[in-house]
């Protein structure tokens, strides 16, 4: 049978924006065709051809003639693709909720902001409740203890979640990384020597007690149904990170980070332990998760977030052996920060036609995968979160991760998504 020829397919897309066309799959790289608000800043220029040159008005008469018949011909094979669900409603099937990133310059872009509405409805942060967002290093000095405060940004992205009927992750409160190193410290200054082990207990069960509580002040509280308590602490090698917390706590700062969470968040808030490289740390998650218990056994964490930046030869079996092993300590699991690179880790591939094509397969097969565990009660997951959706946007936009690529155009990858196995870059 003849392959499907993605690039010539005309696309109609229902539900996905309502402001503008979609177009059909494509491997080309440039800046988006809509106008961008002046607000937001595209990381990366990129240049594109003017379609209307005048060399092209000079071409003459049988040049014309040539390229009106390739048109033709190439119409006649045109298929329409009629995409009658969303990220949020493939994901709503398993009964889970769908996630992505937000940061300020996608509530500033109309174009943004339609297409997470139109699909998403769980957000975290991408930046904006970070340790290093919301702890205020003068009002802590003048206070003697930490001091928590929202700047106006957070306060307006708590806003839009709000208007907007979004529910929340927060991430995160104990993290080595974007944490201001002046809270570990005499006096906050760094200057000075670290502070005692009763000192940063103290410090850190007052820095997530003001979490919850002034969410809650804020009227912003009940958005949330998760948070990461801590981010990261873990090494391939079974090791535990080295870290400020764990120099001046110890190795049960872990605990600790989760006991007060326990202590202060409300019980309808699930508590997470988040990690990247899940699938080669199983072994070492599996034993430490079974640690974070209170006096009487139970549980202080609720679930374990894998952030799930993967790799186009990332082996699906094995990582499918990680979820249905994590899964098994009743805990729940959610894939928290999902993107999917071309190739792999030591060798990123192009975005070529076969490279995308394989992306497309990479997403389809993955939620397929999660989907059979969680239905069939292997896995308890209530959420997936993608980490973004646009590839000039991403962290990782050079390794074109992302379900949306160029001028807006839906990827291979957003086919496999849905779950629409015909446009997802399997060949017939």
């Amino acid at each position: 049978m003849k392959k499907k020829k993605l690039m010539a397919l005309t696309v109609l897309v229902t539900l996905f924006l309502t402001a503008c066309a979609v177009k059909e799959p494509s491997t080309t790289t440039g800046e988006l065709a809509a106008t961008q608000e002046t607000e937001v800043t595209v990381a990366e220029d990129a240049t594109t051809e003017d379609a209307a040159t005048e060399d092209t008005a000079a071409k003459d008469t049988a040049a014309n003639e040539a390229a009106t018949q390739e048109s033709t011909t190439e119409t006649a094979e045109q298929e329409e693709i009629v995409v009658t669900e969303t990220i949020q409603s493939v994901l709503a099937q398993h009964n889970m909720k769908a996630g992505t990133c937000l940061s300020e310059q996608m509530i500033r872009n109309s174009k943004y902001e339609e297409f997470i509405k139109n699909n998403y409805n769980s957000i975290t942060f991408e930046n904006h409740l970070k340790p290093d967002y919301i702890l205020d290093k003068n009002a802590s000095k003048e206070a003697g203890d930490l001091v928590v405060e929202f700047n106006a940004t957070t306060k307006a992205l708590l806003q839009w979640c709000s208007e907007n009927n979004m529910a929340m992750r927060g991430h995160t409160l104990v993290w080595y990384s974007q944490t201001p190193s002046w809270i570990f410290y005499e006096d906050f200054n760094t200057t000075k020597g670290l502070v005692s082990r009763e000192v940063m207990l103290a410090r850190m069960e007052s820095y997530i007690k003001q979490v919850f509580e002034k969410l809650e002040d804020m009227g912003y509280l009940e958005l949330f149904y998760a948070y990461d308590v801590v981010n990261e602490a873990w090494m391939e090698d079974g090791s535990m990170r080295d870290c400020l917390w764990q120099k001046t706590i110890g190795d049960d700062y872990l605990w600790y980070a989760f006991y007060y969470a326990d202590k202060y968040a409300p019980e309808y808030i699930d508590l997470y332990y988040n990690d990247y490289n899940e699938q080669f740390k199983t072994d070492t998650l599996y034993d430490f998760v079974q640690t974070l218990v209170d006096e009487d056994g139970n549980y202080l964490i609720d679930g374990v977030g894998f952030q799930a930046h993967l790799y186009t030869e990332d082996s699906l079996e094995d990582y499918f052996k990680t979820v249905e092993k994590i899964g098994s300590t009743g805990l729940k699991v959610c894939l928290t920060e999902l993107d999917i690179c071309l190739g792999s880790w030591p060798d990123i591939k192009p975005p070529t036609e076969e490279n995308l094509k394989a992306q497309g397969q990479h997403y389809y097969n993955l939620l397929n995968g999660l989907f059979r565990l969680a239905d069939e009660g292997k896995v308890t997951m209530d959420s997936l979160t993608y980490w973004g959706f646009l590839d000039q946007l991403s962290w990782r936009k050079e390794r074109n991760p992302l379900l949306i690529g160029a001028d807006f155009t839906p990827k291979y990858a957003y086919y496999g998504a849905l779950q629409m196995k015909e446009y997802a870059g399997f060949d017939e």
